[in-house]
């Protein structure tokens, strides 16, 4: 049995669109491999973040993220940096994710907890073969309130000090309701590459700039800092793609999916200052459990494909908008992936 299915209109939706598009090989920067086997049993989370990404998969083996690339990528060579998720079982998910990679020959990032030391995160990505960290603002302390959790909450400066000696990657998905524009997380992604300028540090999904409201004035800021990599995972937006790449150039923008959750089907839309995931009737359980989801009819849902390709579809729009050349597409598609992650695995373990 398929791991979900293709319909007809997807397939158009590739030929017509996206194949010829897409060069032949691609790296997704931004993925999650991991299995809920291996997850605590649930506890109230300090941090509540939205609900709806995890109504499409209930975990992403190595072998399921596989068969999602041979699915809607059928004849590209895919391949990914990857790391997992979850508030619980971080150990035992980051030993598999170790063993993934090492299979695979897929690189990988340690997910991180805000309590550990410098040595020992250290330790763990070199034991495990990572090439850096991960983390996520449901582990930052209790005690901080969601809204005001800031990114030293969660990527402390010891480790990052620490990440910075070795050249590593740190992939930071930004905390804060106001999102990219937010005066704390600007302030903050300065300062980090202010004092931890061997950091590779990436924001991912162009800093949850999900609207074009998001995004305010941060690239007045980020602007002085040119080395920063930004990451499209997940974000269908063509302003936010647009400005990404017209701050900070081709060079430093990079494709990702957010798997396993790009596998959902949905239309996403812009309303009122926040983003809405269209969604097919009944798919994804009761929709008043996320204020971003909203069910369509089913006439309409027969033309909603993969929340994969809705990305690559904006993508495209901007890349035709911006004339951008097959080069330019093959340097966020691969090439500025490939670079950023060889170069980390020289720095760290001093070989290609």
């Amino acid at each position: 049995m398929a791991l979900f299915e293709v319909t007809a209109n997807d397939k158009k939706v590739w030929e017509e669109e996206l194949r010829d598009f897409l060069p032949d090989k691609i790296i997704d920067i931004h993925t999650h491999v991991y299995k809920r086997e291996f997850f605590d049993p649930p506890k109230p989370s300090a941090h509540v973040t939205v609900r709806w990404p995890s109504l499409v998969a209930k975990d992403d083996p190595i072998e399921d993220l596989q068969e999602t690339y041979r699915l809607l990528f059928p004849g590209k060579d895919v391949k990914a940096l990857m790391f997992i998720s979850g508030r619980t079982g971080q150990d035992k998910n980051n030993a598999y994710l170790a063993q993934a990679s090492r299979d695979t020959g897929w690189p990988a990032l340690y997910y991180s907890r805000p309590e550990q030391s410098a040595d020992e995160v250290e330790k763990m990505i070199r034991e495990g073969g990572f090439l850096g960290v991960k983390s996520y603002l449901n582990l930052a302390p209790a005690y901080i309130p969601t809204r005001e959790v800031r990114i030293f909450d969660f990527f402390p400066k010891h480790q990052l000090e620490r990440l910075n000696e070795m050249g590593a990657i740190c992939m930071c998905h930004i905390p804060r309701d106001g999102r990219l524009k937010d005066p704390v997380n600007v302030a903050q992604i300065a300062e980090i590459k202010e004092l931890y300028p061997k950091l590779r540090f990436i924001v991912a999904h162009v800093g949850r700039a999900y609207v074009k409201e998001d995004i305010g004035n941060a690239f007045d800021t980020l602007d002085k800092y040119p080395d920063l990599m930004y990451d499209f995972s997940a974000n269908c937006c063509d302003y936010a793609i647009r400005e990404a790449i017209r701050h900070a150039g081709v060079k430093h923008v990079m494709f990702g999916t957010d798997m396993p959750i790009l596998r959902m089907r949905t239309h996403r839309i812009e309303e009122n200052g926040t983003y809405i995931n269209l969604v097919p009737p009944g798919m994804y359980g009761d929709p008043s459990q996320d204020p971003h989801l909203r069910e369509v009819s089913a006439e309409e849902a027969e033309k909603i494909t993969f929340f994969a390709y809705e990305e690559l579809l904006a993508f495209k729009r901007v890349a035709q908008e911006l004339g951008l050349t097959k080069q330019d597409i093959e340097d966020i598609m691969y090439n500025n992936a490939a670079d950023l992650i060889e170069g980390a695995r020289r720095d760290i373990y001093g070989k290609n």
